[in-house]
């Protein structure tokens, strides 16, 4: 059994911000971090969050994390040194080549660039700690600062499909980008 106090990858920085693998004691700050604004744009983060499914949510990330299958990553404000949201890149499960990135911050750390300034950290990171060729990412159709940091990436709109988002219990229509491994990266 992994210990789970080890982190599974080293912290990552970037100008404002630090880029840690999610801990246990993360989960109030995750709890009052998901509002309702902030759920909508995301399918498996429900309001209201319970300090529970967020430990269940970091526990099951870490595991994850420790077999290769998932880069979960707490997002934290240098200057406050808060917890202001969670990225992530998981492998797909039949095409492990394959990654998907998820993202969101809380509602008073939108429109800061926070999200632009980390993504390219993380999708670097991701290919190179889980080895993958391709990384997608999603958001339904109303979602622009969602679509803004995915073209700031350099990723190219590759199809639309219904996915169920759990935390509303429905199909919504997304359009998905995706960006291919660097022929050199480093890390």
């Amino acid at each position: 059994m992994q210990d789970m106090n080890i982190a599974p990858f080293q912290p990552l920085e970037t100008d404002r911000l630090r880029l840690r693998c999610v801990v246990a004691d993360d989960a109030p700050a995750l709890t009052r971090l998901i509002t309702p604004a902030v759920s909508r744009w995301v399918a498996s983060w429900p309001v209201p969050l319970t300090p529970e499914i967020a430990l269940t949510r970091i526990m099951t990330a870490l595991k994850l994390a420790f077999a290769g299958d998932l880069l979960p990553v707490a997002i934290i404000e240098k200057e406050s040194a808060e917890l202001i949201g969670w990225t992530e890149i998981y492998r797909d499960a039949k095409a492990r080549e394959r990654g998907s990135l998820g993202y969101w911050l809380g509602e008073k750390y939108h429109g800061k660039g926070y999200m632009k300034e980390l993504a390219p950290v993380v999708v670097v990171a991701g290919f190179a700690l889980l080895n993958l060729t391709v990384i997608e990412a999603g958001a339904q159709p109303g979602n622009t600062a969602s679509f803004a940091v995915m073209r700031a990436l350099g990723m190219k709109r590759v199809r639309e499909e219904m996915v169920y988002a759990p935390a509303r219990k429905r199909d919504e229509l997304c359009y998905f980008y995706e960006i291919y491994r660097p022929t050199a990266q480093t890390i």
